[in-house]
């Protein structure tokens, strides 16, 4: 996987949100708003290639949560990010 390089995480008014960039979006018509969790996934993951095991590890290293459950959470947000229109 691969986060889509047109998507943007910026601050506003204190939440993060992505934002579509670009004229290949300007048919976009959703505002990705992300939790204080998924923003700090998507920046260290934004631009580069990885894999569901990345994101948890990066969960574990944060937050010490267990590995089984940093691996389902994650999964379930790739999924989400991917129908969104977010990754590669």
């Amino acid at each position: 996987m691969k986060t889509k390089d047109s998507f943007v995480l910026r601050d506003v008014c204190g939440e993060k949100v992505l934002v579509a960039e670009g004229l290949e979006n300007i048919d976009y018509s959703k505002i990705i708003n992300l939790n204080e969790t998924a923003a700090y996934l998507w920046e260290n993951v934004e631009g580069s290639e990885f894999e569901v095991e990345d994101l948890a590890a990066l969960l574990i290293k944060k937050y010490d949560v267990p590995e089984d459950v940093a691996l389902v959470d994650c999964k379930q947000l790739a999924q989400k990010w991917q129908e969104a229109g977010l990754l590669d």
